[in-house]
């Protein structure tokens, strides 16, 4: 019976270690790039993926989530001492996960990423395909994200930091077409819409966070103030319909089917009230909501 009970508390522990792990890559915000790689490759194909390049994307959705997961841990690394006082129920201020076995997970997790990327840059090799834009994707993503903590800590430059994490959202698009050899206009189109609005809303989070970023980041709200950043966010999002709206004006869309997009533009052209209003939070959400259903809108653009 003690042996029983042992075993069932080894296992509840173990249990708990790994849940802590997962919740240091912060699970969450690693969903969208799930969907992202392969929709990357599906809207540079403008077809359906076969059995080979299906496998393919699978193995480079490792390489992102992996990767994510890496940079969301030395975040949580980096920001100990912060997140002590403001997010206590993270896995190492509340002492789940030690930083240095933090720092050991990071290795494993870059590892990983680093060797699905050269793996599918081999195998893009071996079948006559280009493999330098997968590669090059990657070592500019790693660089922007291995800036944003170390090096020249992007993260407190306020808005240098913003664009960093954009591009690296957008290059998603990007990556997930690459892994196909199958880099186009529409794919830079859609990486344009998710570049502009991912910067906006990173811009009015700046705006929500403001007074606790105080002493820790210089942010495009503090050097311009608040209504001036809410403004130049709503700048960034019409330039984000701009993106949207030039596959279906320009081809490879009729132009016709942006009624399948009415939905994230009606979202995103009425975020105007409540920037001017300061409903900072309801507008970071609003365009998280639009840009899923912007990319839901390409989908059903390509399908129907």
């Amino acid at each position: 019976m003690q042996r029983d009970e042992d075993l069932r508390t080894l296992r509840r522990s173990m249990a708990a270690d790994v849940r802590a792990f997962i919740e240091l890559m912060r699970p969450k915000n690693m969903v969208l790039a799930a969907i992202t790689v392969p929709l990357g490759a599906l809207f540079g194909l403008n077809a359906t993926l076969n059995p080979e390049q299906t496998t393919s994307v699978a193995v480079q959705v490792l390489a992102v989530l992996t990767f994510m997961g890496a940079g969301n841990a030395m975040n949580d690394i980096k920001d100990a001492e912060i997140d002590a006082q403001a997010h206590p129920a993270r896995p190492i201020p509340s002492q789940r996960v030690s930083i240095q076995a933090a720092q050991k997970f990071v290795i494993v997790l870059w590892i990983l990423s680093l060797g699905s990327m050269v793996y599918g840059s081999i195998e893009l090799a071996q079948n006559n395909a280009a493999w330098w834009p997968l590669a090059a994707i990657y070592i500019c993503a790693a660089a922007m994200m291995l800036t944003y903590d170390l090096g020249p800590e992007t993260k407190s430059k306020g808005l240098i930091g913003n664009v960093s994490i954009s591009l690296m959202v957008a290059a998603v698009i990007l990556y997930g077409a690459a892994t196909v050899d199958s880099l186009s206009w529409l794919v830079a189109y859609v990486a344009g819409v998710v570049f502009f609005t991912n910067l906006a809303r990173e811009i009015v989070k700046d705006c929500q966070d403001m007074l606790a970023d105080e002493g820790e980041r210089t942010t495009l709200p503090m050097k311009i103030g608040l209504e001036n950043a809410r403004m130049v966010a709503y700048v960034l999002i019409m330039a984000g319909l701009v993106c949207l709206y030039i596959p279906y004006w320009k081809g490879p869309f009729a132009f016709g089917q942006l009624i399948l997009q009415t939905p994230a533009i009606l979202i995103l052209i009425s975020l105007n009230g409540p920037l001017y209003k300061g409903e900072d939070v309801q507008v970071s959400a609003r365009i998280r909501i639009a840009m899923l259903l912007g990319l839901l809108g390409f989908i059903l653009t390509m399908y129907l």
